[in-house]
C-alpha cells in the first residue's frame, strides 16, 4: 500500500496468507505443528516441502520476534533467555499456541519488512 501521506510503500499482509505459497496458514500450520493424523488438501510432496521450509525460515521467523518485541515492547536479552530450544515453541512465546499462530508470526515479519523476497520481476526497458 502507498501512503497517502508520505508516498512510501508500506507491506501489508492479510491474515490468511503466506507469501508464495498456494494454501492457507491453517493447513501449513497443522503440517508444522505435526502430531495427530493430518487432514489437509494436499499432496505428499507438498507437505515435505512445506515442513523443509518451516526448518529453514523458523528461526529466522523467531529471531524476527525477538527483535520486533525488542524494537516496540521493551523485550530485553535476558527475556530470549528463556525461550524454549524448541523454534516452534520460541515462536509460540510470541504468538500464542491457538489457531493462526504462523499467520501472526508470518504477518508481523511481513509487516515490519523483514520478509526474504525469493522471487523476483525484472522489468526491461525499449531503448
Amino acid at each position: 500500500m502507498r501512503c497517502t501521506t508520505c508516498g512510501r510503500v508500506h507491506h501489508e499482509l492479510p491474515d490468511i496468507l503466506v507469501p508464495y505459497k498456494r494454501h492457507c496458514c491453517e493447513s501449513i500450520e497443522k503440517v508444522v505443528e505435526g502430531g495427530e493424523q493430518l487432514s489437509v488438501p494436499a499432496d505428499e510432496s507438498t507437505i515435505n516441502k512445506w515442513r523443509r521450509w518451516f526448518k529453514d525460515q523458523g528461526s529466522r521467523f523467531l529471531g524476527c520476534l525477538i527483535s520486533i518485541a525488542t524494537r516496540f515492547h521493551g523485550y530485553t536479552a535476558e527475556d530470549s533467555s528463556h525461550l524454549p530450544r524448541s523454534v516452534l515453541y520460541g515462536i509460540f512465546q510470541f504468538t500464542g499456541s491457538q489457531s493462526m499462530w504462523l499467520a501472526k508470526a508470518v504477518r508481523s515479519v511481513a509487516n515490519s519488512n523483514n520478509w526474504v523476497h525469493t522471487r523476483s520481476a525484472f522489468m526491461s526497458k525499449s531503448i
